[in-house]
């Protein structure tokens, strides 16, 4: 499977309320964005407009913790520009489709690790994932731990980065794909959903899981089978664990 090549972005962070601005309007990808605590002033009811027209939120901290990210003049405001750039989903499934490939996602709720997403994303590039979609909020940073931990792979594939993950996922089953859910809320094992369909993988927090209108939507809810007094694993472990069980029946059918 061929993938587009991405442009990597460098990760910088950028200071001073109109050097964000700018940074913003110039396209760049937000990864994080702090703000401190009590700032005012019409030069920042600015930069709230352009937040809101950009669908970004910024995370409102005291100086002390900016003052510890940088010793440089902030002027009470840091972004931290993303090390990719982040794609849609809506524009890779038809590619897809395109290229006669039957479409195999993972989708990613709650996975706030940078570790985990890094690991996550290296087993999803081995296993020829097509894309992962993360929502925009309560999602791992995708910064140079993530990078290191992907071995790179975060570079390679498509990362899709949405405000509303409900709506990303039911776009998702309106494209044919279908939905199957790992969690443990179900008797039925990892074994029983035929993935040699268009398939969309996903996975939850190790805490809370996968949320309640995700599971309600899903066409399969698929556990794991677990035999030890632990009874629980690492997600990435997890997630690596059905995704290799989703190729062996590709690998199958295709033989």
């Amino acid at each position: 499977m061929q993938r587009p090549q991405f442009k990597k972005e460098s990760n910088q962070m950028v200071f001073g309320i109109r050097a964000v601005m700018e940074a913003i309007r110039s396209g760049k990808e937000v990864e994080a964005l702090y703000v401190q605590r009590g700032l005012g002033g019409e030069l920042f009811h600015e930069l709230k407009t352009v937040l809101n027209e950009y669908q970004l939120t910024a995370q409102q901290v005291p100086v002390e913790k900016l003052n510890r990210i940088t010793s440089k003049n902030h002027q009470g405001i840091i972004a931290v520009i993303s090390e990719i750039t982040y794609q849609k989903i809506e524009d890779i499934i038809p590619q897809i489709y395109e290229r006669g490939e039957v479409p195999l996602v993972l989708v990613l709720d709650g996975i706030t690790d940078v570790r985990n997403m890094g690991a996550i994303a290296r087993t999803a590039e081995c296993s020829g994932v097509h894309a992962i979609v993360l929502p925009t909020k309560n999602s791992a940073q995708i910064n140079a731990d993530a990078i290191k931990t992907s071995a790179g792979a975060l570079y390679q594939i498509p990362v899709c980065r949405h405000q509303n993950l409900l709506q990303t996922v039911q776009f998702l089953q309106a494209s044919g794909l279908q939905l199957v859910c790992c969690t443990e809320k179900t008797n039925a094992d990892i074994y029983a959903p035929d993935y040699t369909s268009p398939t969309a993988i996903i996975m939850g927090s190790e805490e809370d899981g996968i949320g309640n209108e995700l599971i309600r939507i899903a066409d399969h809810l698929a556990k794991i089978p677990m035999f030890g007094k632990i009874e629980s694993l690492n997600v990435s472990v997890s997630t690596g664990v059905i995704l290799y069980e989703a190729i062996r029946q590709r690998l199958a059918f295709s033989h």
